[in-house]
């Protein structure tokens, strides 16, 4: 019986060199795996595998040398573990994330939650090409949000609370790109140099700051053979309902516009900047 090659990709099985083997590439949300999820993938690696594990840039697993014969009971012995295989060719991959705030001090938004709600939302929607997005906490871009077709990262809308200040100068010190100036008895913002990383907030020994945790989203970037930096079009969002609403309209702008293997940053410029940040903008005040 021929083997359906396309499909078994799209379900995260991809050729290799060798003839009839397959790497397995398995499905992992915001880079987070269990212990008891990783001693199944362990064992499946030692008993079809050759005993090892790729970890891909993108936070991926994958496990190669599955002999083709194998796939079936390889897929039912992993799904038995709550172990599931991932997904490849033009569909929403894997959503990236760091840590976040539950762990990291740096950290401006929980992301492990949110990287959830995107996977359950859009993991495995087939579109006319791969779709990548990543959450970052915070401006410090450990995972570099803006090489996302959607590039997602926390920050803080931040308001200074004159009666709280002792005018000790902390937040002037813990601010890295000089934003924050104290002087006669009042604390200046430029709002063009800062970037929403809260380091003023979480420096300050008096709570003289408000702030409101909020995503910063990004659009059209891409990492590979072509390199270009995501653009971000809309202000912080503070709400999953706009969040999604904003998602939802980028992805299908992507599902009208695009020609088949089309890139979304190809299709974005082909269609032109001004109708999607429009057509953004329209599902922001929605």
């Amino acid at each position: 019986m021929a083997i359906d090659y396309s499909s078994l990709k799209k379900g995260g099985f991809m050729r290799q060199v060798q003839k009839d083997y397959f790497s397995m590439r398995l499905k992992v949300v915001g880079g987070n795996l269990t212990a008891d999820q990783l001693t199944a993938i362990a064992e499946i690696s030692k008993k079809y595998g050759k005993g090892y594990v790729h970890l891909t840039a993108r936070q991926g697993v994958e496990v190669p040398f599955i002999k083709s014969e194998d796939i079936e009971a390889v897929k039912s012995e992993l799904e038995s573990k709550g172990v599931y295989t991932g997904f490849c060719g033009p569909q929403v991959r894997t959503v990236t994330a760091c840590q976040g705030s539950e762990v990291c001090p740096a950290g401006c938004i929980d992301t492990q939650p949110l990287a959830q709600k995107i996977a359950d939302r859009y993991q495995g929607r087939e579109l006319p090409h791969k779709f990548k997005i990543g959450i970052t906490a915070c401006p410090n871009n450990c995972l570099k949000a803006e090489e996302n077709d959607i590039g997602i990262k926390g920050g803080y809308a931040i308001e200074w609370i004159p009666e709280n200040c002792v005018f000790c100068g902390v937040c002037e010190k813990a601010c890295r790109r000089k934003a924050i100036t104290q002087a006669d008895d009042t604390i200046k913002i430029d709002t063009d140099k800062c970037n929403c990383c809260g380091r003023c907030v979480k420096s300050c020994p008096v709570n003289a700051w408000n702030f409101e945790p909020g995503y910063i989203l990004s659009f059209g970037g891409t990492f590979g053979n072509l390199i270009a930096k995501g653009e971000q079009c809309l202000p912080m969002i503070h709400d999953l309902e706009t969040f999604f609403r904003v998602t939802d309209a980028a992805l299908d702008f992507f599902d009208h516009h695009a020609n088949p293997s089309e890139r979304f940053r190809i299709t974005i410029e082909r269609v032109g900047w001004d109708q999607f940040k429009r057509e953004i903008e329209d599902s922001y005040h929605r």
